[in-house]
């Protein structure tokens, strides 16, 4: 990491992967850790999908900047797509769900 920004390994994931699907629209992501917290944030992670890229283009967020800064966090907090669940008592792995339709 050598941004400035916030964010923890499953919001960089998830935003990762939103710039690789960008405009695709059957697939949905969500990266999480059981713990209810990814990196020094209140999230547990964040969900992405085809058009979270769109979305964050029309709030006037660049989505590779802020990747490149380190700053999912702040990225997914302006576009409502954080996964908040607050501690859980429980840490026992990251989970990463793909859902794909036809």
């Amino acid at each position: 990491m050598t941004g400035e920004g916030r964010g923890g390994r499953c919001q960089e994931l998830a935003l990762s992967f939103a710039l690789q699907v960008n405009g695709l629209n059957n697939l949905l992501l969500l990266d999480a850790g059981t713990d209810g917290t990814d990196g020094p944030t209140d999230a547990a992670g964040a969900f992405a999908d085809g058009h979270t890229v769109i979305r964050s283009k029309r709030a006037g967020i660049d989505a590779l900047n802020m990747l490149l800064e380190n700053d999912s966090y702040s990225f997914f907090k302006e576009i409502d797509d954080l996964f908040i669940t607050g501690p859980t008592g429980a840490n026992v792995m990251d989970i990463y769900i793909l859902l794909i339709s036809d």
